[in-house]
């Protein structure tokens, strides 16, 4: 019987690698050719195989790391970084003090340029922070920076940072997209438009991007650090996995990511192909839009809570990659907390609470998730799950840009979605996701407002002892499970297919892809 089964999945195998290579598309010559001889391990075009296209290229715009990952550290740079073992580290800024509990200053480097030739200075830094800030301009990341009284040039590289009030994790965020500088040029010529031709001081520069098919930067010759390994980089929109899998195989293309749980086994049977895996920050959660009936009432969010097996989708949806989370901190983020416990699977007080809040007999609902396998594979369990309670879930599948609008707008009531945290660190997550001055775009697709939880926030952002802060955030967590404004249920896993000839790809704990190392073999 043992034997049998062997044989079985080695057919199996067989025939799908015989399946993905009937999907590849026309191979691209123009890149090929670009690519080096084997055994180079300089220069050559990386092409990324991509899900979906990024919404914008403009830092200041972007909702998803999804963007940000296309462009963060490779156009744009901040004051500061984060090195492999995601320890802050200088960046455009040498070094930096805490003055008082209201100002940060820094001192830049000299003799950078941005990518127009325009000189990095304090003056440009004041740039971009005044532009992100301007409410005219109407950036729906300027939430994040709130706190930035003012960018003060002391000299030329030297700039502080006046805040209205104390922010501990400041760094945190100035290591994130958001942090990033624009080329004073670029600022001037779109103003309070997107900036569709990103400009800054990173090893890539900007080519071409022509949406929803790709996204092409050239290696920065000028660059004032170590200069990336490749000679450009192409972003291609493939939706359709199989098909990006198969650009691996043929070698029209180096990585492709997202990779799905359910092409793992795939990937690991190829010759040519691998996966890769690392925690994230980030976690996976069942979202409820807690100003839409029947979702309005705590008590029919518990019941959904207490109606869901997260066992059973953990193992059978994602196959175990990636932990059960208990919050929607990872545990790798400052303020996780260990302790946090989840709605246990208890279908009798499931009944009891919808029948107290006036659905005996269960009710409808549509959930909105975007189009990815493991998205749609958890709707569907969640779906025959909640038949149990008498609840009727209509699944609607949508593209993730117009998926991601939806649920910015309002137009949800409950979803499936996740927060890969860019930061680190607790505040970005409780603050985006939660705070009331976040709802929308920001973050906070619940439309969750508690003044309780908006303090302790706030309190903690203003904390300078590590320990407080943590016990803090444990605090607003625990009230917001009280209020079920959400079902967590794991902590994201990065995973990607990685051509074996590549050499130096990571992505980062936030989700940034990280390629200025990639070489090609």
């Amino acid at each position: 019987m043992k034997e049998k089964w062997r044989l079985g999945k080695c057919l199996l195998v067989i025939l799908i690698a015989i399946v993905i290579a009937g999907c590849s598309t026309k191979k691209d010559v123009s890149t090929k050719e670009n690519n080096r001889d084997s055994g180079s391990n300089d220069g050559g075009t990386l092409v990324i195989a991509r899900l979906s296209d990024a919404e914008n290229l403009d830092h200041h715009f972007m909702s998803t790391i999804n963007a940000a990952s296309v462009t963060h550290g490779k156009i744009y740079e901040g004051l500061v970084g984060r090195d492999k073992n995601a320890e802050i580290k200088p960046l455009l800024a040498e070094n930096w003090k805490q003055l008082d509990d209201l100002t940060w200053e820094f001192n830049l480097k000299k003799d950078v340029k941005f990518h127009d030739g325009t000189a990095f200075n304090a003056d440009a830094v004041k740039a971009t922070f005044n532009r992100l800030l301007d409410p005219n301009v109407g950036s729906p990341r300027a939430v994040v920076f709130k706190m930035v009284k003012e960018v003060k040039v002391v000299d030329e590289f030297t700039v502080q940072f006046i805040l209205s009030e104390p922010f501990s994790p400041l760094l945190s965020i100035l290591a994130s997209h958001e942090g990033g500088i624009i080329s004073p040029k670029a600022i001037e010529k779109f103003g309070k438009e997107i900036i569709n031709e990103p400009n800054g001081t990173g090893p890539f520069v900007f080519e071409s991007w022509t949406p929803g098919q790709k996204i092409v930067f050239e290696k920065n010759k000028d660059y004032w650090g170590t200069k990336a390994k490749v000679d450009k980089v192409v972003f291609k929109v493939v939706p359709e996995e199989t098909t990006r899998i198969s650009m691996l195989e043929t070698g029209e293309a180096h990585i492709a990511e997202p990779l799905s749980v359910p092409m793992m086994s795939t990937v690991e049977a190829s010759s040519v192909v691998k996966v890769y895996r690392s925690e994230g920050f980030g976690t996976e959660y069942i979202g409820f839009n807690v100003q839409k009936k029947p979702f309005n009432d705590v008590r029919v969010r518990k019941a959904i809570s207490h109606a869901v097996e997260m066992d059973s989708i953990i193992k059978g949806v994602y196959n175990n990659v990636g932990k059960k989370a208990n919050s929607l901190l990872g545990s790798k983020v400052f303020g996780y907390t260990a302790d946090m416990k989840a709605y246990e699977y208890n279908l009798n007080e499931a009944k009891k609470l919808l029948a107290e809040a006036g659905y005996p007999d269960g009710f409808e609902t549509t959930l909105k998730t975007m189009d990815s396998k493991e998205r749609i594979n958890m709707a569907e369990v969640l779906q025959s799950q909640l038949k149990g309670i008498g609840v009727k879930v209509n699944i609607q599948v949508l593209e993730y840009g117009t998926f991601v609008e939806q649920a910015n707008s309002g137009d949800s009531e409950i979803f499936i979605l996740s927060w890969r945290n860019a930061t680190g660190d607790a505040d970005y997550n409780q603050y985006n996701l939660f705070h009331t001055n976040s709802h929308g775009a920001s973050g906070n697709t619940f439309f969750y407002s508690n003044k309780e939880v908006d303090r302790l926030i706030e309190a903690a952002r203003k904390e300078k002892d590590p320990n407080k802060r943590r016990e803090l955030y444990a605090q607003s967590q625990k009230l917001e499970l009280e209020d079920a404004v959400y079902i967590p249920v794991r902590v994201i896993e990065n995973l990607a297919a990685v051509a074996k000839n590549i050499q130096g790809f990571a992505i980062s704990p936030s989700g940034y892809l990280e390629i200025n190392d990639v070489s090609i073999q």
